[in-house]
């Protein structure tokens, strides 16, 4: 009888050797170079660089006539409103478009350039480790729509349509919610919580 036990457990044993652990959690896939958990929050230099950039776009617009025919930033804009899978490709819009205005920006104005030298060099090491988590994620899925499609041809619409002011305005009064709120829900990924559902409308 004991001899028919060992042989049991023995053939339990061999069999979960084979199949190997069960995981206990959800498997967390990076790829080659995707870091963006580490922009949970930023550093208080990083911060301070920031706010001495905003303070000059600030300066500075008050020296311009500028104006938008509609917001650039839709009224609802909440990466909390998104699935998980969409924020990153959303903050990846907006990303892009800060860059894009504040070069522009500081290509134009030498006192800007100077401000915007450390904040530019900053959002472009976020957009870089934001674009290889990007590239490291599944390529099969639902395409974009609802929500997210509807912001993003806003952004795209914007880019192409308000003038150089309003782009200006727009991503300077912008750049805190994108850093502080933004940058921090894709970086916490599944801990940034969905919020409930608003009205697609701006």
């Amino acid at each position: 009888m004991a001899a028919a036990w060992i042989v049991v457990l023995v053939t339990l044993v061999l069999g979960l050797a084979v199949a190997g652990p069960v995981p206990t959690s959800k498997p967390t896939t990076t790829g080659k170079g995707c870091d963006i958990g580490r922009f949970k929050s930023l550093s208080p230099q990083e911060l301070a660089s920031f706010k001495k950039a905003r303070d000059a776009l600030e300066e500075s617009l008050k020296l311009k006539n500028w104006s938008c025919s509609s917001p650039v930033f839709p009224g609802n804009w909440d990466l909390r409103l998104l699935q998980v899978r969409e924020r990153p490709g959303a903050l990846e819009a907006e990303l892009a478009l800060t860059l894009k205005v504040l070069e522009a920006a500081a290509d134009t104005d030498s006192a800007l350039e100077v401000v915007l030298d450390q904040p530019l060099h900053t959002l472009k090491h976020i957009l870089s480790q934001l674009q290889a988590c990007i590239q490291a994620q599944p390529t099969a899925g639902p395409r974009t729509r609802g929500r997210l499609h509807h912001w993003l041809h806003r952004l795209q619409e914007a880019s192409e349509k308000e003038s150089p002011g309003c782009l200006e305005a727009s991503v300077t009064f912008n750049l805190f919610r994108l850093l502080i709120r933004d940058l921090t829900c894709v970086a916490n990924g599944d801990l940034c919580l969905r919020t409930s559902t608003h009205p697609e409308s701006t």
